[in-house]
C-alpha cells in the first residue's frame, strides 16, 4: 500500500509517496507527447493524425458525416467525442486537408460550426496525394490493441508550418504560426538547391504584419499584426481585414470598450461581414480620420502581438526548433520518403520484369510440355527448373520455387494466345520504366525539386499570400479570376475532371456543375466537377447533370450478368444522391450495357439488333423501336429483348421526340429563356426545333433552345425558326452607298452567318421573317423637284430567294428618308402556324405501350 498517501493527524504535514512522485511525471510526459505538441516527422498531433487515418479508412471519394468520422476515430483515440469533433473543425477551417460541406463556422466572425451530425467532410486531393502511403508507413497497435494505426503519417510536405499548431502541456507550450503554401514550396526548393531562404507567417484573416522581430519563430520573437483600415469618407472608416487570433465580434467589443474608456470617439459601428470582412466605423465630423486610425491601432485589437514558440516532438522528446530548421527537416524527410517510394517501385518493377521474362521463356521454349509425364508435384517443379536453366543467364536474380509455382498457374488459354512480340514489348516497356526509376534515384534531388514544383502547379492556385508584409516588401493578395473551365474524360481508365487536358474533351462547365456518368458495367454516378474524379472503368457517357430534368431520356439495352438475357428500358434521372453509385442494370456481376443513348428531348431511335450465330436460328437480325417502350424509373428491370446472345446493337434510324413539345418564354429583363411563363412566349419546341437569332450587327444563327443561354442586348429577332420560311433583309451597303434587299433561307444550322457586307459602314436597316413582307420607302425631297411619292414594294415579287451570301438587289437609286415595314400580305401557311400550341402538344404526346420481342 505504499502508493497511498500517508496522513498523520498529529502532524500538519502530509507525506507524499511514489504515486505522486512518479505519476505526475508520467502524466506530464503523456500530455506533451500524446496530446499537445505536434511531431516533427509529419507535423500532426496524435488526434489530428488519428482523424486523418480514420478518414482514409472511410474514404470512398464521397462526403462522410463528421459524426461518423468522430465515431470511427474513437477506435484509435482514447478520448471524448467532443475533442475529436473540435479538432476536425480546426483542420477543416484551414482548407488544406479536409474538403468540407455544410456549416463549418466562420473564422472571420467567430461563428461556430454546426453539430457534427449536420456537417460532412472528405479528404482533399492534396491530402490523398501527400499524406498517405501504406507502403512507407510504420504501424503500431492502437490503445486497445484491436487496430493498427500509424506511428507517423508519411507526409511529403512541411505540414506543421502550413497549418500552424498551438497547444498547452504541463510546464510547456507551443505556438507555430501558419505560413504560405507556395512560399513553403519555394523555400523547400531553395533548400534542395543549396540556397538561402526566409520564411514569414501568412494568416487566413490577412491583415498587415510586421515580422522584423519574428526570430525564426523561436522563443523571444514577436509578430505585430494590424487590421487593414481605410477612410471611405471623412466620417466613415472601413475595416476590411482583421488580425489573426481575433474575429469581428471581439474586434468590435474592443473598439466599444476603448470608446467607453474615452480612448477613442466613435458614433456607431456596423458589421456587414459575410464571406469577407466589412466593419464600418462612423466617427464624429470633428475627429480626424487619420488620428482615429492611429488610436484604433493603439487602444483596440486592431493591432495585436503574437509571440511564437516553435516546439515539436523529436525522438520522443520536445525540442525548440526554428521554422527554417523545421522546413529543412521536413524537406529532407520528404526526400527520404520519395527515395523509399522509388525503391519500392523499382523492386516491384524488377519483380514484374523477372516474372514476365520467366513467362516468356516458359512459353516460348514450350517448357510446359516437360511436365506432361510427371506424376508428383516435386517432379513438376524439378522438370520446370531443368527446362529453365539453359535460358535464365540474363535474369537478375535466382529463380525460386515460388516463381516456378506461379508459372504452373498460367492458364492454357493464355498460353495458346501468347504473343511473343507483345510480351517482348511489355518487357522493354518495363525496362524503360526501370531505367527511369533508376535515373530518378540517381538524381534524387532533381526528382524532389520536380515533385515540389508539381505540387505548386496542381494546388498552388488560389493560395497566394494574403497577409501584407509592410517592412520588407509590399505584396498585394492576388484575386482569383473566375473563368470557364472544360471537362475531360479518360473513358478506359474511368476518370473525369477539368485537369485531364490530354484526354477527350466533353463539354464546357463551371465548378458548381454536377456531372452524370455511365459505365459499360451499368454503373451510374453523379459527382461534382473536380480536377480529377474516378468513376469506374469504361465510361460510355458523361455530361452535365441537370436536376429535375424530365426531358432527357436515356435509352439502353443491357445483358444481365446472371441470366444472360437482354433487356431494354427508357428512363430519366431527375434527382440523385451525389457520389453514390447506382446500377441501371439489375446489378449482377458480369452485366454489360450493349447500347446506350442520351436524348435531350426524349428522342426514340430505331436500333438494329444482330444475334450471334446459333444452330437452328434463322432470324439473326431485327429492329427495335424505342418509341414503343414506356418511359419509367431508372431502377426498373426493363422489357426483355431476347434471351439469345446479342452480337451487336447499332443505331439504324435517328428518332424523334416522344415527349410533348415544350413551351418556352423569353424574359427580356434577365435576357434568358424559361419555362415558367415569364416574358414573351416564343413557341412550343420539339427536340429538333431551333431558335432564330438575328443581331443588329447582321449576324444570323439558329440554336437549340437551352434555358442557360444568355442573349446579348443587340438581339433584334428571337423567334422559333421555320426552316422553309424565307428571311428578308434590307441593309445599307457601305461601299456603294445604296440600300439593298435580299431574301434567303438558312441552310447551315450550326454556323453563324453575316448577312450584310463586311464594309465598316454597312449596317442592317430592316429584317422580316414574314412569308410575303411589304415595305414602304419614303424619299428625301430634292432641290427644285417635287418630293417623290412613297413607294410600296412586295419583297416576294421584288427578288427571288437566293443564297445567304448573295448581295441582293438594289432597292432604289434615290435618296431615302425612311423605310417602314407594312402589314405583310396573306400567305396560305400563316393559318397553319397560328394554330394553338396545345394541339401540337397533344399530337406529339408520348406513347405508353410496351414491347416484348422474344
Amino acid at each position: 500500500m505504499s502508493d497511498i498517501p500517508e496522513i498523520t493527524n498529529n502532524n500538519d504535514s502530509i507525506k507524499i509517496n511514489g504515486m505522486y512522485q512518479d505519476w505526475f511525471l508520467d502524466y506530464a510526459s503523456y500530455v506533451i507527447l500524446e496530446r499537445a505538441v505536434p511531431s516533427v516527422v509529419d507535423g500532426f498531433k496524435p488526434v489530428h493524425r488519428r482523424i486523418l487515418h480514420a478518414m482514409k479508412d472511410l474514404d470512398d471519394g464521397r462526403y462522410n458525416k463528421v459524426a461518423n468520422i468522430v465515431g470511427h476515430t474513437m477506435q484509435y483515440h482514447p478520448h471524448g467525442d467532443a475533442s475529436i469533433s473540435d479538432a476536425i473543425v480546426q483542420i477543416g477551417q484551414k482548407d488544406l486537408l479536409i474538403d468540407t460541406q455544410g456549416n463549418w463556422g466562420n473564422i472571420l466572425t467567430g461563428d461556430s460550426a454546426a453539430a457534427s451530425r449536420y456537417i460532412e467532410a472528405r479528404l482533399t486531393k492534396f491530402a490523398l496525394e501527400v499524406v498517405f502511403n501504406p507502403k512507407t508507413t510504420e504501424w503500431q497497435l492502437s490503445y486497445d490493441g484491436r487496430k493498427k494505426e500509424p506511428v507517423n503519417l508519411p507526409v511529403k510536405f512541411p505540414m506543421v508550418l502550413a497549418q500552424g499548431a498551438e497547444g498547452i502541456a504541463v510546464g510547456l507550450s507551443t505556438k507555430i504560426l501558419p505560413h504560405n503554401f507556395n512560399e513553403l514550396i519555394e523555400a523547400s526548393i531553395k533548400h534542395l538547391e543549396g540556397k538561402k531562404f526566409k520564411l514569414f507567417p501568412d494568416f487566413p484573416t490577412a491583415g498587415i504584419i510586421d515580422v522584423s522581430a519574428y526570430n525564426d519563430g523561436l522563443r523571444g520573437g514577436k509578430v505585430r499584426i494590424r487590421a487593414k483600415i481605410s477612410a471611405r469618407d471623412k466620417n466613415t472608416l472601413v475595416i476590411s481585414e482583421i488580425p489573426y487570433s481575433t474575429n469581428t465580434t471581439s474586434l468590435i467589443e474592443s473598439i466599444l470598450k476603448a470608446n467607453d474608456k474615452g480612448k477613442i470617439k466613435i458614433k456607431k459601428i456596423e458589421d456587414n461581414t459575410s464571406s469577407s470582412v466589412e466593419i464600418l466605423v462612423h466617427i464624429p465630423s470633428s475627429i480626424s480620420p487619420d488620428k482615429t486610425i492611429d488610436a484604433l491601432y493603439a487602444f483596440t485589437n486592431c493591432e495585436v502581438s503574437i509571440s511564437p514558440l516553435s516546439c515539436v516532438i523529436t525522438d520522443d522528446k520536445p525540442h525548440f526548433l526554428g521554422v527554417s530548421e523545421l522546413l529543412k527537416i521536413s524537406t529532407n524527410h520528404t526526400v527520404d520518403l520519395l527515395k523509399a517510394e522509388l525503391e519500392i517501385k523499382l523492386s516491384e518493377l524488377e519483380n514484374q520484369w523477372h516474372f514476365l521474362s520467366l513467362e516468356k521463356i516458359f512459353i516460348e521454349n514450350r517448357i510446359y510440355r516437360d511436365i506432361e509425364e510427371e506424376e508428383t508435384w516435386e517432379g513438376v517443379i524439378q522438370a520446370i527448373d531443368r527446362g529453365l536453366k539453359p535460358f535464365i543467364k540474363h535474369l537478375k536474380r535466382q529463380v525460386t520455387e515460388d516463381d516456378i509455382t506461379r508459372l504452373t498457374e498460367i492458364k492454357i488459354k493464355r498460353i495458346s494466345k501468347f504473343d511473343l512480340d507483345k510480351a517482348q514489348q511489355k518487357i522493354e516497356a518495363l525496362e524503360g520504366e526501370i531505367e527511369q526509376v533508376k535515373y530518378n534515384l540517381a538524381n534524387l534531388i532533381t526528382f524532389a525539386i520536380d515533385y515540389f514544383k508539381n505540387l505548386k502547379s496542381k494546388y498552388g492556385k488560389g493560395r497566394e499570400r494574403q497577409s501584407e508584409i509592410r517592412l520588407f516588401e509590399d505584396i498585394e493578395a492576388s484575386k482569383v479570376v473566375i473563368r470557364n473551365t472544360k471537362l475531360y474524360v479518360n473513358r478506359k481508365e474511368g476518370f473525369i475532371g477539368t485537369s485531364l487536358k490530354k484526354e477527350e474533351y466533353v463539354t464546357d462547365c463551371s465548378d458548381i456543375d454536377d456531372i452524370i456518368c455511365f459505365t459499360e458495367s451499368g454503373l451510374m454516378m453523379v459527382t461534382k466537377v473536380d480536377t480529377k474524379t474516378f468513376i469506374g472503368k469504361n465510361i460510355i457517357y458523361t455530361n452535365i447533370f441537370k436536376r429535375k430534368d424530365k426531358r432527357t431520356i436515356y435509352n439502353i439495352i443491357y445483358r444481365d450478368g446472371k441470366t444472360g438475357h437482354n433487356f431494354m428500358k427508357r428512363f430519366s434521372v431527375t434527382s440523385i444522391t451525389r457520389d453514390r453509385a447506382y446500377d441501371i442494370t439489375q446489378g449482377k456481376a458480369g452485366s454489360k450495357v450493349l447500347y446506350f443513348s442520351a436524348n435531350p428531348n426524349g428522342e426514340a431511335e430505331v436500333v438494329n439488333i444482330q444475334l450471334r450465330q446459333k444452330k437452328g436460328l434463322k432470324k439473326l437480325k431485327f429492329d427495335l423501336d424505342f418509341k414503343d417502350l414506356a418511359i419509367k424509373g431508372r431502377g426498373v428491370k426493363g422489357n426483355i429483348v431476347t434471351k439469345l446472345p446479342i452480337k451487336r446493337a447499332e443505331l439504324k434510324e435517328e428518332g424523334v421526340s416522344t415527349l410533348k413539345p415544350r413551351k418556352i418564354w423569353f424574359d427580356d429583363t434577365v435576357r434568358r429563356l424559361n419555362t415558367d411563363e415569364r416574358g414573351e412566349l416564343l413557341g412550343a419546341f420539339k427536340g429538333n426545333d431551333r431558335l432564330l437569332i438575328v443581331r443588329q450587327n447582321g449576324i444570323v444563327k439558329t440554336i437549340i433552345p437551352e434555358i442557360t443561354t444568355h442573349f446579348e442586348n443587340d438581339v433584334i429577332v428571337l423567334e422559333k425558326w421555320q426552316p422553309k420560311k424565307p428571311i428578308s433583309v434590307i441593309y445599307w451597303e457601305g461601299e456603294k452607298q445604296r440600300y439593298y434587299l435580299k431574301r434567303f433561307l438558312i441552310e447551315q444550322t450550326d454556323k453563324e452567318e453575316q448577312v450584310i457586307t463586311d464594309h465598316p459602314d454597312s449596317q442592317l436597316e430592316l429584317i422580316s421573317t414574314d412569308y410575303r413582307p411589304q415595305i414602304e420607302i419614303e424619299f428625301i425631297k430634292q432641290k427644285g423637284k417635287d418630293r417623290k411619292p412613297n413607294q410600296i414594294i412586295n419583297a416576294e415579287e421584288f427578288i427571288a430567294i437566293k443564297g445567304i451570301k448573295a448581295q441582293g438587289n438594289q432597292l432604289t437609286a434615290d435618296k431615302v428618308k425612311q423605310i417602314n415595314a407594312l402589314e405583310p400580305l396573306k400567305h396560305e401557311l400563316d393559318d397553319m402556324e397560328s394554330k394553338d400550341f396545345n394541339d401540337e402538344s397533344e399530337n406529339n404526346s408520348s406513347h405508353e405501350s410496351q414491347v416484348s420481342l422474344f
